[in-house]
């Protein structure tokens, strides 16, 4: 008790000081990090991206997933939501936010609501994984997990092969889900691919407990997102239905090189024609 009367007034600041830091610590915690990753290429209609879009905003007012949020240790989550298309089109729609019960939850569910959606050209997984990447590292925010959700209706087909990144952002703990579209399978475009949900398993989500829910009709699109989101939020592993991350033989595996090829064969034709 001697020696902390005699500390006097500099040893109280410096325990306040003390007590601070690590208050202002605790309120980064988070219980999730999750970059919500949405392919707004071409190939996406504009009413596919708005089904996109609004799945989104249902899933953050539904009770459940609020519900989910507030079960977790902090009882709070950090969002952000990025669109993507080609090697040099990503853009942040919403900054790193915090969601931690109804109030913070709809904020955010009116902001994506209101914001206009991107329609740009081609499709780079690979770019956006990075980009998505470089969000996790300038959060203000210190999550428990984090995930980056990717969703889309084609493979890479520009920037860099997807594997590399994809292995390189789990090698550093980041755990990569997907949500392939795969409307049309019979009426596909040149550059696209009716195994993109074999394709997602195979090549882009990886990572602890890692999962895909393919979107196989218009009408799946808000049920599939809140599933998504709540599988997330909650850390709980995917049913089986929903193909969790597996390894594969090499000749079962999906060539990841595949939306590349497309690419090149239709250069080639038009090169020729």
């Amino acid at each position: 008790m001697l020696r902390i009367s005699r500390c006097g007034a500099a040893c109280v600041a410096l325990l306040l000081s003390l007590v601070g830091a690590l208050a202002a610590r605790a309120d980064t915690v988070v219980d999730l990090e999750l970059v919500l990753a949405v392919d707004v290429s071409l190939s996406m209609d504009l009413e596919e991206q708005r089904l996109q879009r609004d799945g989104y905003v249902a899933a953050l007012r539904d009770p459940n997933v609020l519900s989910a949020i507030q079960s977790g240790p902090h009882g709070r989550i950090a969002i952000s939501y990025v669109e993507w298309a080609g090697p040099f089109s990503q853009a942040t729609v919403l900054p790193w936010t915090i969601v931690d019960g109804k109030e913070t939850a709809e904020q955010v569910a009116a902001l994506l609501a209101e914001a206009p959606i991107s329609r740009r050209r081609m499709t780079s997984i690979s770019s956006a994984l990075t980009y998505a990447g470089k969000q996790l590292e300038s959060s203000p925010y210190e999550g428990i997990r984090r995930v980056i959700d990717m969703s889309g209706d084609g493979p890479n087909n520009s920037g860099a092969p997807v594997e590399p990144i994809r292995d390189e952002l789990v090698g550093s703990g980041v755990v990569i889900n997907g949500l392939p579209v795969i409307i049309r399978p019979s009426q596909s475009s040149f550059f696209d691919i009716n195994f993109l949900d074999r394709y997602y398993a195979d090549c882009v989500i990886g990572g602890p407990g890692a999962f895909m829910i393919p979107i196989r009709d218009k009408s799946e699109f808000a049920t599939a997102t809140r599933q998504k989101l709540l599988l997330e939020i909650s850390g709980f592993e995917p049913p089986p239905r929903l193909i969790p991350a597996q390894l594969r033989s090499e000749e079962e595996k999906t060539d990841c090189l595949i939306g590349e090829q497309l690419w090149r064969r239709y250069m080639d034709d038009r090169i020729r024609q």
